[in-house]
């Protein structure tokens, strides 16, 4: 079976209850991966999904879970999350009354089985298209 690996966490919004939609987006490759806007510096919600010839697999999460996304960043590109400067996503702590003990957090290039993982510590998993 291929690897597939995490290159770009999608926002979607939320859903009609408050919950957070996410996309997974999971590619078979990670060169020359690029998307319209991922130079965008601060990226502040313009980036887009990577060309559709590099996506193979996309996984929907809805969760409470709300994630910080290098896609709505003030301050970094997407290009940033790419070279390993910064996660593609991280837990948001704002409404948390202590820190969590374990605080997860989304890189580029982690393999799918990665990914999970780390969602389902929290009770979370991913439903493909």
């Amino acid at each position: 079976m291929e690897s597939l690996y995490l290159i770009y966490i999608n926002v979607v919004g939320k859903d009609y209850k408050g919950n957070h939609l996410y996309e997974f987006i999971f590619s078979d490759t990670l060169k020359n991966i690029d998307g319209e806007e991922w130079d965008c510096i601060p990226a502040s919600g313009r980036p887009l999904p990577p060309n559709e010839k590099f996506i193979k697999k996309v996984g929907s999460l809805v969760s409470e879970l709300k994630l910080d996304t290098v896609q709505e960043s003030d301050t970094f590109a997407v290009w940033d999350a790419v070279d390993g400067v910064i996660a593609l996503g991280w837990e948001n702590m704002n409404a948390y009354e202590s820190y969590p003990e374990n605080r997860i957090s989304f890189k580029f290039g982690e393999e799918i089985k990665i990914v999970e993982e780390k969602l389902y510590e929290k009770d979370l998993i991913l439903n493909y298209k």
